[in-house]
C-alpha cells in the first residue's frame, strides 16, 4: 500500500471525493480505473472497466450514453446501451461522473466532477467547460422546507455568428 492510499484511508469518508482518489492515482489507466471503482465501493466487474477505461482514460470528456456505446462498439467492448446507462447512472451516483442535462432529453456524463458550468455549443451538440470563477450567481432561492441546495448547474447555449 502506498503512502498516499494510506492518507486516502485514514481520512474521513466524506474527503473520499473523486479529486482526492484521482490525486493517488499511478498514471496506469486500467489499474486506476480499478482503483477508483474501489474506493468508492462498486465492484470492478469487466464491463464497468472497459467502460470506466473508455471513460477516464483520455483526460476529462463530455460524453452521452450514446457516444460511449458507439465508441465501446467500435473498441469491441461488448455491452448493451442499458448496461451504459445503467453503469453512467452508477458513476454517477458515487460521484465519479457529473451528469449535466441540456435538453429534457439529452443528458451529458462529465468526468471532470468539479464544481463548473458549461457551454453548449447548439449544432454540435457539444458541451465546453466554463471555470466556476467565470459564472456568478448573485442571489441563491431559498430552498423548500426539508431541502437544502446541492449544486447550481449553468448551462450558456452558443451559436455560430452567421
Amino acid at each position: 500500500m502506498t503512502q498516499s492510499r494510506t492518507v486516502v484511508m485514514s481520512r474521513e469518508a466524506e474527503d473520499l471525493s473523486p479529486a482526492a482518489i484521482r490525486a493517488e492515482l499511478n498514471g496506469c489507466p486500467w489499474h486506476d480505473v480499478k482503483s477508483m471503482l474501489r474506493e468508492v465501493g462498486l465492484r470492478p466487474t469487466r464491463q464497468r472497466m472497459a467502460l470506466g477505461w473508455l471513460l477516464f482514460a483520455r483526460g476529462d470528456r463530455h460524453m452521452t450514453a450514446e457516444m460511449l456505446y458507439e465508441e465501446a462498439s467500435k473498441a469491441r467492448v461488448p455491452v448493451s446501451l442499458a448496461t451504459v446507462y445503467n453503469t453512467l447512472h452508477q458513476f454517477t451516483e458515487v460521484g465519479l461522473l457529473r451528469q449535466v442535462a441540456v435538453d429534457g432529453s439529452k443528458a451529458y456524463f462529465d468526468t471532470n466532477a468539479s464544481q463548473h458550468h458549461h457551454f453548449f455549443v447548439e449544432g454540435e451538440n457539444a458541451l465546453v467547460d466554463i471555470p466556476e470563477s467565470d459564472v456568478v450567481v448573485n442571489k441563491m432561492p431559498v430552498a423548500p422546507e426539508g431541502y437544502e441546495i446541492a449544486r447550481i448547474d449553468v448551462v450558456v447555449r452558443l451559436k455560430r455568428k452567421v
